[in-house]
């Protein structure tokens, strides 16, 4: 069985600015659209801003391996060198971290490079990368 793409609707402020965050500064091509809402290609995943002028940030924190990790939070598992390509991008855009582009679970199973940043309604974003992608459920 090969792996389907997922899709995820969720809220923004305003169009063009999640036009010009997930389009410019994270280089995902955009997709149907209407004045309510537009599709991104998020790295082979479609993902579907709409429009919610009264959209705010809902979160909590849980600890992980010394970071507060923002909970509700959505990303993808990108291989090594796109992860460092897009903390790259998003560090020359001046795109603020919540958790700095770091390895965490060093030397443990499931070692992986993570960020998490948010978007401009405060939507976090998290994106992983693991050495060993056959990691990802290690226990």
């Amino acid at each position: 069985m090969s792996l389907r793409p997922f899709h995820l609707a969720f809220p923004v402020r305003d169009l063009s600015e999640a036009r010009r965050f997930y389009g410019e500064i994270m280089g995902c091509p955009e997709g149907r659209a209407s004045d309510h809402w537009v599709d991104f290609d998020f790295f082979g995943h479609q993902i579907v801003a709409h429009l919610d002028a009264n959209a705010r940030s809902v979160s909590t924190h849980n600890p992980v391996d010394g970071h507060d990790v923002p909970v509700p939070h959505f990303g993808v598992v990108l291989t090594m060198e796109k992860w460092e390509l897009l903390a790259a991008r998003v560090t020359a855009a001046g795109v603020s971290f919540g958790i700095e582009p770091h390895v965490r679970f060093k030397g443990e199973i499931g070692e992986q490079a993570t960020m998490f940043f948010c978007d401009p309604s405060g939507n976090a974003l998290e994106f992983k990368a693991f050495a060993d992608d056959a990691n990802l459920f290690a226990r």
